[in-house]
């Protein structure tokens, strides 16, 4: 029996290939006002940007605990091998509890063969490692012990760049802090950030919106490697245009043979705020060894 992928909202994957490989997604949560709603599922991030615009502040919280345990007892009553691959332990506390959960259910003696493993990454930098360990489980059914050297290789080799139309949205929600930020709003200046061992770090300003994305092409060039072997992937958060001028200036620069694009769900665009846009790619070859 091959391996069950998880994931959580966190992963921003587009629901194609959610079904396409078959894989288990747990809901992060998100509270506007006096409401809690369940990513993705109660609530979606069309509805989220337009109260955000409209002034709400939302606040997010890890995937319920009562979630994690119905699907961890249902793999285990099917004794299904199991792997969850986690939003960033640094971002949110699901990780953690996952592995609470994990080891409560197994000094119930419930035999549960799950691993859980901490992606250090957010949006589609962290779906597209779920994206390439599904291909490498339905292609070629890899031990458990093969898959997890490879999700850990990915992690070293994934590369965020976003930028955000408002910093003070990740600074309000802890996510950037404002002695690290850099506020852009005065002279209309941009921020990029990037992500390193799973935490947000301002990486430099760029004057001007128009000037951000040639910015990020320039990044893509200086840190990627092999782009045209693998899947880049570009998220936004209400901002499409410029997620498809994005897609077409690295598809006009670049041989690479497929771009993914989606929409930052509502646990990650609570705290980024409409307007960001992001692109993930590798540092390295994502193919497993």
């Amino acid at each position: 029996m091959s391996i069950q992928l998880i994931v959580d909202t966190g992963c921003d994957l587009p629901q194609h290939v959610i079904d396409e490989h078959n894989m288990n997604v747990l809901p992060l949560v998100v509270h506007v006002e006096q409401e809690e709603f369940f990513d993705k599922e109660t609530i979606q991030p069309s509805n989220l940007y337009g109260m955000m615009r409209d002034g709400a502040a939302p606040k997010t919280s890890q995937v319920p605990p009562d979630r994690m345990e119905a699907l961890f007892r249902s793999l285990a009553k099917k004794k299904q091998s199991a792997l969850y691959l986690t939003f960033s332990s640094e971002l949110s506390g699901t990780y953690q509890t996952a592995c609470l959960v994990r080891d409560q259910l197994i000094e119930e003696n419930i035999e549960l063969d799950l691993t859980i493993i901490d992606s250090k990454s957010a949006s589609l930098g962290y779906g597209l490692m779920a994206y390439y360990l599904a291909k490498t489980i339905q292609d070629s059914e890899p031990t458990i012990e093969k898959i997890v050297s490879h999700t850990h290789a990915l992690i070293n080799q994934m590369e965020h760049i976003f930028t955000v139309d408002d910093l003070e949205y990740l600074v309000r929600g802890g996510r950037v802090s404002r002695t690290a930020g850099f506020v852009g709003g005065l002279l209309k200046v941009k921020p990029i950030l990037h992500m390193e061992d799973g935490k947000l770090f301002p990486l430099e300003k760029v004057r001007g919106s128009k000037k951000v994305i040639s910015r990020i092409i320039e990044l893509i060039d200086t840190r990627g490697s092999k782009l045209e072997d693998q899947t880049i992937a570009i998220s936004h958060a209400d901002s499409l245009s410029r997620a498809n001028e994005l897609k077409e200036r690295i598809e006009s620069k670049y041989n690479v043979k497929n771009i993914m694009v989606n929409t930052i769900g509502c646990a990650i665009g609570a705290h980024a705020g409409p307007g960001t846009l992001a692109v993930f790619f590798m540092n390295g070859n994502p193919d497993i060894e």
